[in-house]
């Protein structure tokens, strides 16, 4: 396998926990690395490569690097400092409806984070447009999944799973093992809020062994977290504290620094 046809593999394709990564030889290729060692947690990594991005002469690509470094910031929980990124991100983004709808779809985020709720609807509603004027599969599948996450904070668990539902169904036809397993977060959280627990549970317990077999350490801090609350089927309560506070202690040692919010 050559080294693109690797990091395009572990950014977007059946093998998120390959590492270590081989070297990006082009801008491209920076930007897979980057979104790889990020899914994996390894932050300083990750910003590493999109430093060099922020300055590279193709917009599009700038863009996306931005978007992606907000990305991380709200794994962290900094909504707040990510908005920033993303409204980079989106001034960049030029009449690239790819990166136009990464930032819009990250701004919504953004927005949702810190109660903008309406904001967050209408940054959705911009991104639609964009989303279906994009090639790019994933895109619909991060449109639903802060569609579900707006609903729930809203209250509103029947829509969450109508979003999160149609997230898993896109997963499952894009090549990302990653976004599978995220959908599967997501539709996790969002039966929770709909009360549903039983199911959640045990989507949550799947995806939790899945995401320690990936090496997905943010996706596991989130699965335990989760678990923490509606409680485990497969692990006793001091277990899911122990998965939840060593993920948590990986991610500050490859160079995440969680937020205060």
């Amino acid at each position: 396998m050559t080294n693109r046809a690797a990091l395009f593999d572990a950014a977007f394709g059946e093998r998120p926990q390959a590492w270590p990564l081989p070297a990006a030889t082009d801008p491209e290729q920076r930007w897979w690395r980057a979104v790889a060692a990020g899914g994996q947690g390894r932050y300083a990594v990750a910003l590493g490569e999109l430093g060099t991005l922020h300055r590279t002469s193709a917009p599009a690509l700038r863009s996306l690097a931005m978007s992606t470094r907000a990305s991380f910031l709200r794994q962290l929980g900094g909504h707040r400092e990510a908005a920033g990124w993303d409204g980079r991100a989106l001034a960049a983004a030029g009449g690239d409806a790819e990166a136009v709808a990464d930032a819009l779809i990250g701004l919504a985020a953004d927005a949702l984070g810190v109660g903008r709720f309406a904001a967050s609807e209408r940054l959705l509603d911009c991104a639609v447009g964009p989303v279906d004027d994009a090639d790019d599969a994933r895109l619909p599948i991060r449109l639903d999944w802060v569609g579900a996450e707006l609903a729930m904070m809203r209250g509103d668990g029947a829509t969450a799973v109508v979003h999160a539902e149609r997230a898993v169904a896109a997963a499952a036809a894009h090549p990302s093992t990653r976004h599978r397993l995220k959908s599967e977060v997501v539709l996790a959280a969002a039966l929770c809020s709909h009360g549903q627990l039983d199911r959640s549970r045990a989507i949550a317990d799947a995806a939790l062994d899945r995401s320690g077999d990936l090496g997905l350490v943010p996706l596991r801090w989130a699965l335990a977290s989760l678990l923490a609350d509606i409680g485990s089927a497969a692990y006793t309560p001091g277990q899911v504290s122990d998965f939840r506070v060593a993920s948590a202690d990986t991610v500050r040692r490859r160079g995440g620094v969680w937020s205060d919010r």
